[in-house]
């Protein structure tokens, strides 16, 4: 991957969209009932020590039959998986979770669930850094109508024994109002970029960078703010940062594409409750118009759209992600061919 580059060809829509196999629930493939998850929702994907990591949000132990949406009992607030599956032609095999005492899908990053203050804490993205592992979470206070919800904050959470265990940092910390509360990661040039949206599905998108080095250290976060003669101009200031997509956007991944040779985004479109994907030649844009990935005619409840590098057939030409639904809440493996100009 590069920071800049010139497309081969130009994102004009998606063709073969196929559910490939469920991720979760108790009626996947990974059974993951034997985890005590019988919902769950999200699943973004990074890799770290040889291993792809999926990280889900609110996990559900036991459900009524018939219920929609979050619920249930034995609630934790996030929950991590691995594999070393690289065939992602016939769905993932999830090869275990990180596991509590008594054996379930631990929770990994605890959150308060009193009085309002924190509703519950979900990871967002996960990366590896300076050889530890980390978890970007945003701390919700407040869910309200559909796709709209509010953060305290943001933050990161810490693993140095392989995700076992994870310490929740004193800072970084973004304000939850802010346009840093939920992010994409990848690291390109000994630098960590974030792609970054606020609490819900209605802000658009916002970059920020930081030397991999300096990774807890928030006053070496730079944040974008335009270009001079296409040079990527940064602020100090996260006040200063330019919005690189204005659009509708919720839970995002971003990851370089072989096939466009080009960066890729893929999103939960607020405004229309569907997914999209965009196109950008360097991580700050200019991004493509939005290509619909799949409506909520196609799949209802659908939400979190998640690529992973690496994920793909046909040179980049097919790719695969996860997808949530709001009904039955769990997570599903999608496949989609890009089709471009």
């Amino acid at each position: 991957m590069t920071a800049q580059a010139t497309p081969t060809r130009t994102l004009s829509g998606v063709s073969d969209v196929t559910e490939v196999s469920r991720l979760t629930g108790p009626d996947s493939p990974n059974h993951t009932d034997a985890y005590e998850i019988a919902g769950t929702d999200l699943g973004s994907m990074f890799e770290a020590g040889g291993k792809t990591w999926f990280v889900f949000g609110d996990t559900f132990g036991q459900r009524e039959p018939g219920l929609t949406g979050g619920g249930g009992t034995e609630w934790r607030s996030n929950a991590l998986a691995w594999t070393t599956d690289e065939d992602p032609t016939d769905g993932i095999t999830l090869e275990g979770f990180v596991l509590d005492e008594a054996g379930r899908a631990a929770e990994l990053i605890p959150s308060q669930k009193v009085d309002h203050v924190e509703m519950t804490a979900i990871p967002t993205y996960g990366f590896e850094a300076n050889g530890a592992m980390y978890l970007q979470f945003m701390s919700v206070n407040h869910w309200g109508d559909p796709g709209v919800w509010d953060a305290n904050h943001a933050g990161l959470a810490k693993s140095t024994d392989a995700g076992r265990t994870w310490t929740v940092l004193d800072e970084p910390r973004w304000p939850g109002e802010t346009n840093f509360v939920q992010v994409s990661v990848a690291e390109i040039d000994d630098e960590l970029f974030f792609w970054s949206v606020p609490a819900g599905r209605f802000g658009g998108v916002q970059l920020m960078k930081v030397p991999t080095r300096d990774v807890e250290d928030l006053d070496a976060y730079r944040y974008f703010v335009g270009t001079d003669d296409d040079e990527p101009r940064w602020s100090e200031r996260m006040e200063d940062a330019a919005t690189i997509v204005d659009d509708t956007v919720g839970e995002l991944s971003v990851v370089w594409n072989d096939y466009l040779d080009s960066w890729l985004m893929s999103y939960s479109d607020g405004a229309d409750a569907g997914t999209a994907l965009r196109q950008a030649p360097t991580p700050w844009g200019p991004w493509g118009d939005p290509v619909t990935l799949l409506s909520q005619s196609d799949v209802p409840g659908l939400y979190a759209p998640y690529l992973k590098q690496g994920y793909t057939a046909d040179h980049g030409r097919t790719i695969y992600f996860s997808l949530s639904k709001w009904d039955p809440y769990n997570v599903y493996w999608y496949r989609a061919d890009l089709v471009a100009k």
